[in-house]
């Protein structure tokens, strides 16, 4: 399922296969919460703009449509026309933090709706039972994602309650991978690290659930609060305790620079909302910086977003007529810009993985870590 193909210092280039396909790591998960990319783009575009995993969320499809109906319909690969490896949150981080009333037991986590808000309860089964009707090929375990800062007795409680639910989770992941009518009876589960930003709950918390030998491990529970150097050193703290034959998942990490620290410290898989968000508010990512498309200087700039990109907008659009689009409130602008900024990153794991094949990822992160992350 996995395969380290080859090292330099901690970061990996690997191999991940499961049922939907073959993915190349370290990659970057293209975020579609609710089974569609905000902004306007199909699973055609994605393949065309490199995406090798489609992440969905458990909480939203919950909500809408429905399980129910996403497995009447066949399952979410076919509801969303996603033919690829995809992958499944288990809703615990949305719950809370869209939940404004939540209240969580041993049974699991009852919360009132965003959207309508209606009383609903979610057990790790639960949880389990979502993905399982959706399809995903990893399904993400039920966990509680605390906001920081928060008191050390707390978090060490919610992570030993977390270690329980995990449990739980593998239980009845088995328990529906073996029924015959079981969507995708090859769906694996991956295991969530939690412990906030201190060391000695995240390694005891990642030392019990590598001994139930699972899949992956993800390390949850960062850019909730915390500095950046925080995250770093607790990645650093965690990964020597993870399996060095797993896929590791950093969740919901972030900028061009995060994904290449994150590379550096021997993470293997990545997501963020960040690169449609900000292409809805016109910020796009180019290999010399961040530009705010939306500013007068690029009125009469005819050259593209970035001449070292190679993706479809850059091929085909001026900076001027992007400009244009966000001025007069065209939706063409937003699915524009998106489709840059999801080319991007996707052109920067394959960059990443480049320079790991060719023993020069040192040099690749020298180079680029902080220069990505400048505004120009």
């Amino acid at each position: 399922m996995f395969e380290v193909l080859t090292t330099q210092g901690r970061a990996r280039r690997g191999r991940f296969t499961c049922p939907h396909g073959t993915a190349e790591t370290p990659v970057f998960m293209n975020v579609g919460t609710q089974a569609a990319i905000k902004g306007g783009l199909s699973a055609r575009d994605l393949r065309e703009l490199g995406c090798q995993i489609e992440l969905s969320n458990t909480y939203h499809l919950h909500l809408r449509p429905g399980d129910g109906l996403v497995r009447e319909m066949g399952g979410l690969h076919k509801f969303m026309d996603w033919s690829g490896p995809m992958l499944t949150d288990s809703g615990g981080f949305q719950i809370f933090s869209l939940a404004k009333l939540r209240r969580i037991t041993e049974e699991g986590t009852a919360f009132n709706s965003h959207i309508d808000g209606r009383r609903i309860f979610m057990s790790p089964e639960d949880s389990i039972d979502i993905q399982s009707n959706l399809g995903s090929d990893i399904a993400m375990a039920f966990d509680e994602c605390i906001g920081l800062p928060a008191p050390y007795d707390y978090v060490k409680a919610s992570a030993e309650r977390t270690y329980r639910w995990l449990k739980r989770c593998k239980a009845e992941l088995e328990k529906r991978n073996a029924m015959q009518d079981a969507v995708n009876p090859g769906q694996v589960l991956f295991g969530i690290n939690q412990g906030a930003t201190y060391h000695d709950i995240r390694c005891d918390h990642m030392d019990a659930i590598a001994e139930l030998d699972l899949p992956g491990y993800a390390i949850g529970g960062l850019a909730v609060g915390e500095s950046t150097q925080e995250m770093y050193d607790t990645i650093d703290a965690v990964e020597e305790h993870m399996p060095k034959d797993k896929p590791r998942y950093l969740m919901g990490v972030g900028t061009p620079s995060n994904i290449i620290e994150g590379v550096y410290r021997g993470i293997d898989f990545f997501d963020c909302v960040m690169p449609a968000r900000n292409g809805r508010h016109g910020h796009l990512f180019t290999w010399d910086g961040v530009i705010n498309i939306k500013n007068e200087k690029h009125a009469h700039d005819a050259g593209p977003v970035d001449p070292a990109c190679g993706c479809p907008v850059c091929r085909t659009y001026s900076r001027s007529y992007l400009r244009h689009l966000f001025a007069s409130g065209e939706i063409l602008g937003l699915r524009l810009a998106v489709a840059h900024n999801l080319f991007f990153y996707n052109d920067l794991m394959a960059r990443i993985r480049k320079s790991l094949d060719q023993g020069t990822f040192e040099e690749f992160r020298g180079r680029y870590s902080q220069v990505l992350g400048r505004r120009i």
